[in-house]
């Protein structure tokens, strides 16, 4: 029997949760999710299945004590830094699942640098957890392309998590047929942006900025968005393709530059 303990937040991590406690040989010792907010997916589905939810420091302080003891860990999408007991405690080690191509994008803002970028492709990775922020050694990757004149960070991160779950399932199958360490490649290089650092891109240069790129490579609501600061208050941009994405299906309008219409 392998003991999982299981990080998590968003849907996604709900729904690979419920895969992973039914798979034949595991057992998830425990889940350490967002059960701070109270519509958390993941931790309704830890409840649901009736499995032990952690707090952070309480899992640290048991993997410390060797009360919480288990043999591998994954997190999806889980935004604590792993520390101490919880990363020496596993033989089989910690995968993370990075909604980002490694080596290149560490951190946070991926998407948003992949949409000022321009790239035609993008990519999410597996990779073990060391003492770092996604500097641990790759074990796979799955690449797709995206449409660098459309894509938006929302946009890029509903079509990432697509991608994520069959990289997952991909991972899992892997580990499921012989468990133990994977095979990974070196994880070296690359760009790790700093939260202060993406909030500070969020600010429009009219003169120099790329305008429409960087409005479509912020959007992504309820964050805070590009903006232009007016009259002391700041002000979040959309665009004609943001607009169109709100609308509701079939909704058309007799003003839009694609209607006809004229003045």
């Amino acid at each position: 029997m392998t003991r999982v303990l299981f990080m998590g937040r968003k849907p996604l991590a709900a729904t690979l949760l419920e895969r992973v406690a039914a798979s034949p040989g595991i057992e998830v010792v425990g889940v350490l999710t967002d059960s701070h907010l109270s519509d958390s997916a993941t931790h309704a589905a830890a409840i649901r299945l009736g499995l032990p939810v952690l707090s952070f420091d309480q899992a640290l302080a048991d993997c410390a004590s060797g009360v919480l003891a288990f043999d591998l860990g994954l997190s999806v999408l889980y935004w604590r830094r792993l520390k101490g007991a919880l990363l020496a405690a596993p033989a089989h080690g910690i995968i993370n699942f990075h909604p980002a191509p490694l080596p290149e994008y560490k951190g946070v803002g991926g998407y948003n640098l992949g949409i000022l970028e321009a790239r035609e492709d993008w990519a999410v990775s597996a990779h073990y957890v060391d003492e770092s922020i996604d500097t641990g050694a790759i074990i796979a990757t799955r690449s797709f392309g995206i449409d660098p004149d459309r894509e938006t960070a929302r946009s890029l991160e509903k079509a990432s998590m697509r991608e994520m779950e069959v990289l997952f399932d991909e991972v899992w199958r892997r580990f499921l047929a012989e468990p133990g360490r994977l095979a990974t490649t070196p994880n070296v290089g690359g760009r790790h942006l700093s939260r202060r650092e993406l909030e500070a891109m969020k600010r429009i240069d009219p003169q120099g900025d790329d305008v429409a790129r960087k409005v479509r490579a912020f959007w992504f609501p309820p964050y805070d968005g590009a903006y232009l600061e007016l009259a002391g208050g700041r002000f979040t941009l959309v665009d004609r393709t943001i607009l169109e994405s709100l609308a509701e299906p079939g909704t058309s309008s007799l003003f839009s530059p694609s209607s006809g219409g004229s003045s």
